[in-house]
């Protein structure tokens, strides 16, 4: 997981790149991933402070804002919680997060102040439509969920794949059937190209999901091989796909040797760190190579000696 202070870096090099701004946009929203959740927030740093005014503004009524902070007392520091990885976070609402995302990409606001109003905004959109009439091809849109006239969820969809804030900023590589509309943004132009291949910016790891205990799935297998294979004990169960209690304990341990954040979560920070320290464990030892000196040597085994060995340097004595 990213600081905001490393994303928004990597969001201003992204947007003097010279790739469409719809692909910076899409880039952009995974650089958020990990990041937290708290209702009406669109982009405000998550402290213990905030999550207070937060609380004591809108109300028992949303609970997570104060559940979610292991400092919401103000006793101690940020340090060691999920949503700070040596650095503070940003934290948006379903709705803010769309609305944060193309502000600093466009520097233009996606207006209303929740899904709906969003959705009713009639200058937000340049198209829109159902998902199961079918959706634009490789161009960044905003999904909604529907709950009849009303839409109470939103983020952002690329073809089969989805970013939104829902328990927390959240990227998925199959689009839920929980989504029931698409809109294009205004600002939107030109279509996204997204290498096959995963070499797009910031890197590899930009692309893969954060993952924690409880996730299943592929990338955990992947997460899992490259820690047993790098001497860290993953549990009896071995490379099965489950994030259990033993791959989140190997993954501390990897992260503590790596001088990371140790919340036992495997986001771009530690993939990066475990796709180096991998590599480097894979990399083919260089050859070493030797300078031999043979001196008293008569003209015909001199000449010999560079028949044999055409590199060597014969010297006269």
């Amino acid at each position: 997981m990213y600081t905001a202070k490393q994303a928004e870096d990597k969001i201003q090099e992204l947007k003097t790149s010279g790739i469409p701004l719809a692909e910076a946009a899409w880039k952009a929203a995974l650089l958020c991933v990990g990041w937290p959740y708290i209702f009406g927030d669109r982009g405000q740093y998550c402290t213990p402070e905030h999550r207070r005014a937060a609380y004591n503004a809108r109300g028992a009524e949303h609970p997570t804002i104060k559940s979610k902070c292991k400092n919401f007392s103000g006793n101690g520091t940020c340090s060691g919680c999920t949503f700070y990885p040596g650095g503070k976070t940003r934290a948006f609402d379903c709705r803010g997060f769309p609305y944060w995302v193309l502000k600093q990409i466009y520097n233009w606001e996606l207006m209303g102040a929740g899904a709906t109003s969003q959705w009713n905004t009639a200058s937000n959109w340049k198209a829109k439509g159902t998902i199961a009439e079918g959706m634009p091809k490789d161009t960044l849109c905003c999904l909604f969920k529907a709950n009849g006239k009303t839409m109470e969820h939103t983020g952002f969809g690329l073809n089969n794949e989805t970013v939104e804030c829902s328990s927390g900023v959240q990227y998925s590589k199959t689009r839920n059937k929980k989504w029931t509309h698409w809109a294009v943004p205004k600002v939107i132009d030109g279509k996204v190209e997204i290498p096959d291949d995963d070499s797009g910016f910031p890197d590899k790891t930009g692309w893969r999901a954060t993952i924690r205990r409880g996730s299943k799935g592929n990338e955990v297998k992947e997460c899992q091989t490259m820690l047993y294979k790098l001497g860290y004990d993953i549990g009896v169960s071995g490379i099965d796909g489950d994030y259990g209690r033993a791959t989140e304990k190997a993954v501390k341990e990897f992260q503590a040797d790596h001088k990371l954040t140790v919340d036992g979560v495997c986001g771009p920070m530690t993939w990066d760190a475990l796709d180096k320290a991998y590599a480097s464990l894979t990399e083919k030892p260089k050859e070493k190579l030797y300078t031999v000196c043979i001196h008293h040597l008569d003209k015909t085994q001199a000449d010999a000696m560079k028949v044999n060995y055409p590199s060597c340097v014969v010297t006269e004595e």
